[in-house]
């Protein structure tokens, strides 16, 4: 992610600001605090998972050598998707038995660190992004950690974990506490879930009872074999595709100059082509998933054994 520079106080000083100055630059609105004695120029950015990065840079300088920025933390600092996370707090974690804390800005988590848990991003030493979900999943509830866990294994990342990975990262304390929640939300990762609510979507339908569905299923048409479009979800024995609905989703396909209705049109025309072949659509939003009882019916009306 692009962040604005970060500058500390001691720079601005050496470069001959006096503290009153800094205070009218602040009240100005042409520095804005990131904490004690570290800004940057205008204002923060809007987006929470910068903000929190540059939280975590300001506050490298004041941290123990030995410390690793991990959990949460390195979770943004891997450009992982997150969801309902708590961001008020950076976290590290120092190679030690003891002396742990958690301050109001910093969190410093102990536990064993092995050298080839650590990469560097950003000039910042790191939890590996394998030991960062292991470290979360072990403390998240499943949905959280299927999120988490998706995230890291998905498909379109460079650097993508396998489920190995992720399970190689557990057994390497199997005896800390979680260890076991968190292989099972690892067990049901899958890295073809492309966002927070087709996750969150998956957890649903299993928890529903629904047959697991093939995820970014690939509808072509009986008759001629062409490409009609690929479904989130899709029961090809029952004869039904399912939809999260998600706003950000149409914003990604939007082409330089295109309008959000040209979208929805070709949208309406792609759903009308699955139902010409004999589909059931049954589409979600983001509220639906907080009770998913009756999209699950209304998934269950629509299946139909071919």
């Amino acid at each position: 992610m692009d962040l604005p520079e970060l500058t500390l106080r001691p720079e601005l000083l050496a470069a001959g600001f006096s503290d009153p100055e800094l205070r009218r630059l602040v009240r100005a609105g042409r520095l804005t605090p990131v904490r004690r004695g570290a800004y940057v120029l205008g204002s923060v950015p809007d987006d929470v998972l910068a903000r929190h990065a540059l939280a975590v840079e300001a506050a490298i300088g004041e941290l123990a050598p030995d410390a690793v920025v991990s959990h949460v933390s390195a979770a943004v600092l891997h450009g992982l998707r997150i969801w309902g996370l708590r961001l008020d707090r950076v976290h590290v974690t120092r190679p030690r038995r003891s002396g742990g804390r958690r301050g109001s800005l910093v969190h410093v988590h102990t536990a064993a660190v092995d050298p080839r848990e650590i990469v560097v991003i950003a000039g910042v030493a790191v939890t590996s992004l394998a030991r960062t979900v292991a470290d979360l999943a072990r403390m998240l509830p499943f949905e959280q950690a299927v999120v988490l866990g998706d995230a890291a294994m998905f498909h379109e990342r460079a650097d993508r974990a396998s489920k190995a990975d992720l399970l190689s990262a557990l057994d390497a304390e199997p005896r800390r506490p979680g260890t076991r929640a968190a292989r099972r939300a690892i067990a049901f990762s899958n890295g073809l879930s492309e966002s927070v609510g087709e996750s969150r979507s998956r957890v649903a339908i299993a928890e529903a009872g629904l047959p697991p569905p093939v995820l970014q299923w690939e509808v072509r048409a009986a008759a001629t074999g062409a490409f009609i479009g690929r479904v989130d979800a899709g029961w090809p024995g029952l004869r039904t595709v399912g939809e999260f609905d998600g706003l950000v989703k149409y914003g990604r396909t939007l082409r330089p100059g295109q309008d959000i209705t040209e979208v929805l049109v070709a949208e309406k025309l792609r759903e009308d082509a699955l139902r010409d072949e004999d589909l059931g659509v049954v589409r979600w939003i983001w509220a639906d998933l907080t009770d998913f009882a009756p999209t699950a019916r209304r998934l269950r009306s629509r299946f139909r054994p071919n």
